[in-house]
């Protein structure tokens, strides 16, 4: 965009005008306001449709032409998506053209009987539509920036799932086998000694090795849901029994719709999204029930969980650190989903929609949500069943 001032830059401007004595009454308005300027006159449309492939500060533009008027030209310059200052001047338009000139786009219009508002109108013009482009343009930025941060969101995502089950295969290689291994040997202890008191130990071991396996399995199961090979309703239905058993809120699944297989990715984002609004439940809203809706219907794979609790409150999730919605739903946008949230004095209920038209990655689906095909690479095998 330009730095310097209106009043110092040399202004290219495009003067639509078939006299040659109203033309130099314009240049006269323009030169006594102390305007640097360079101005071509056109008055044919041909002329005019090239003039305009080229960069332009202004256009000036008379209302009655041969052939034309000069609403023709603002048209044009509409058709091309222009941002262009266009200022009407005419020694005969009437009040309703006039009106109408403005609300096609016209950034004013003039007499030809009074040119002393000439330069000002044609500055102001200039300035309002380099404001409008600047705005434009931080609008194109900011969407950019935007996009940029969904994209890092997805990836960080992705990366955390990968880790997590980076991490989950670890536990049970090292840590599960040999905690495995060991409660072997104790067993094999216990079994070939008579005395009371190594017994008394081993079995203390073995309650010991016992607890940590069971540990590992709790956390493998955080890490990487290995449920989610039985089908995401399975999971679902897995995921509240354990939350029931352990915060003792009484905690329904119920499924409407036919089972189906998922996307790769779209399992794992709907069991994430029930395990954090479980999480969130037991923190926060004092509920004493909860409802869980999983249904695939219309080619959608919604999610619902409701609970009794007493709400959230307006400014809770507006606090700079709330990044448990937000990130819901950036792992939604990443299977082309997204999350709703509504709370009230009766409970808050979270809806995670996941629409499986069109397609998914390389997973194409008709209008019922029928996969139709699967990208090269890709097995049906390992989709996710609901």
């Amino acid at each position: 965009m330009p730095t310097l001032p209106l009043a110092e830059r040399c202004l290219r401007l495009l003067h639509i005008e078939d006299s040659d004595l109203d033309h130099q009454l314009i240049l006269a308005q323009l030169q006594r306001a102390g305007l640097r300027f360079e101005i071509t006159r056109l008055d044919t449309l041909p002329d005019i449709e090239v003039a305009l492939d080229r960069t332009w500060d202004a256009v000036i533009s008379d209302y009655n032409l041969p052939g034309f008027s000069g609403l023709v030209v603002l048209d044009m310059i509409k058709q091309r998506q222009l941002v262009l200052p266009f200022v009407l001047v005419s020694g005969e338009i009437g009040e309703d053209t006039a009106v109408a000139a403005m609300r096609t786009g016209a950034s004013d219009y003039l007499l030809k009987n009074n040119l002393a508002r000439l330069a000002p109108a044609l500055l102001h013009a200039i300035e309002s539509c380099e404001a409008q482009l600047a705005r434009q343009e931080a609008d194109r930025e900011l969407l950019k920036s935007k996009q940029q941060l969904h994209e890092l969101a997805g990836h960080l995502q992705t990366s955390v799932e990968m880790e997590r089950a980076a991490i989950a295969r670890e536990i049970h290689d090292d840590v599960g086998g040999s905690l495995t291994a060991l409660k072997f040997d104790l067993a094999w202890i216990a079994r070939h000694s008579k005395d009371e008191d190594v017994q008394q130990r081993v079995q203390s071991a073995l309650e010991t090795v016992t607890s940590a396996i069971e540990s590992s399995q709790r956390i493998m199961h955080n890490l990487r849901p290995a449920i989610l090979e039985q089908g995401l309703l399975a999971a679902v239905q897995w995921l509240a029994a354990r939350f029931e058993r352990r915060t003792g809120i009484a905690t329904s699944v119920r499924h409407v719709g036919d089972h189906f297989q998922l996307p790769a990715g779209v399992p794992l984002v709907a069991y994430r999204c029930a395990q954090e609004a479980l999480t969130n439940v037991s923190k926060h809203a004092g509920a004493t029930r909860v409802e869980v809706e999983l249904s695939m219907e219309g080619g959608v794979l919604t999610l619902e969980i409701k609970d009794n609790g007493h709400g959230i409150a307006p400014g809770d999730l507006s606090k700079a650190r709330s990044f448990g919605i937000r990130g819901l739903r950036e792992r939604a946008a990443t299977v082309g989903g997204w999350v709703d949230l509504s709370s009230g004095l009766h409970g808050t209920a979270l809806i995670l929609s996941v629409p499986l038209r069109g397609v998914i990655g390389d997973f194409e689906f008709d209008e019922d949500g029928e996969p139709l095909s699967v990208g090269a690479g890709h097995d049906p095998s390992s989709w996710g069943a609901l």
